[in-house]
């Protein structure tokens, strides 16, 4: 079952100066691991997301809107993609790519799926539309290495800021549209969060990247001990 919750907030944004102001508050999904703040309750779609190696993953899409600005959370679940990647591998045509080996090939393609989400869900949101990317960086929330961009839409000149993070296998994209003259749309961006097991939040002592494999350990959380060399 989805677990949702609402956190009452002190946040206003004016997004045109004093003629127009609207309460956020924190959104938290314990069950997705990740807090943000939104304006108002979200509306909640399920639905699925094809990934760059052409797995369907379940996906949720969390949407509102805050006068004619208009906010949407996509959360797309990893987590089964080594089977459905592995089990593809098993019935594709002999001698193609993905048949070969066992590593990051075959068996171990998906890895690669995993690896390349990110910067796949950039390429989507420019992907066939007439826009102008006016910045695209390398960013982390909290020590969660994503991506940032933002581009005009050249139909309307409205403005998009958007970024993408991976954190244990689940890709959060976060995306805000505002009209023509209206301040940059930051606020949702600059306040994404992750949690713990335990629902709280969590931030890591330095860089963590989604790696498939565990081969890296992730970080230590703020206030553990460092491991020693050696140790994971």
């Amino acid at each position: 079952m989805m677990r949702l919750t609402l956190v009452s907030s002190v946040l206003v944004l004016s997004l045109s100066g004093s003629a127009f102001a609207q309460e956020w508050d924190e959104f938290v999904s314990t069950d997705e691991r990740f807090s943000v703040n939104f304006p108002g309750t979200p509306t909640v779609t399920e639905t699925t997301w094809t990934s760059q190696f052409g797995a369907i993953l379940p996906a949720r899409v969390y949407s509102g809107t805050q006068g004619t600005g208009r906010f949407t959370i996509t959360v797309v679940d990893y987590r089964p993609i080594e089977r459905l990647l592995s089990e593809r591998s098993m019935s594709c045509t002999p001698g193609a790519e993905t048949c070969q080996g066992i590593h990051d090939w075959g068996l171990g393609y998906w890895k690669n799926d995993v690896r390349g989400a990110v910067t796949y869900a950039m390429d989507k949101l420019i992907a066939d539309k007439d826009v102008k990317v006016t910045h695209l960086m390398f960013n982390f929330m909290e020590m969660v290495g994503g991506q940032e961009i933002q581009f005009t839409n050249l139909k309307d000149q409205s403005r998009t800021f958007a970024s993408a993070y991976m954190h244990k296998n689940r890709l959060i994209i976060a995306e805000s549209t505002v009209p023509k003259g209206f301040p940059p749309p930051t606020i949702m961006q600059q306040s994404i969060g992750w949690l713990g097991d335990d629902g709280r939040g969590i931030r890591y002592q330095y860089l963590y990247l989604n790696e498939p494999d565990h081969a890296v350990p992730p970080p230590p959380l703020r206030g553990q001990a460092a491991p020693q060399p050696g140790q994971r």
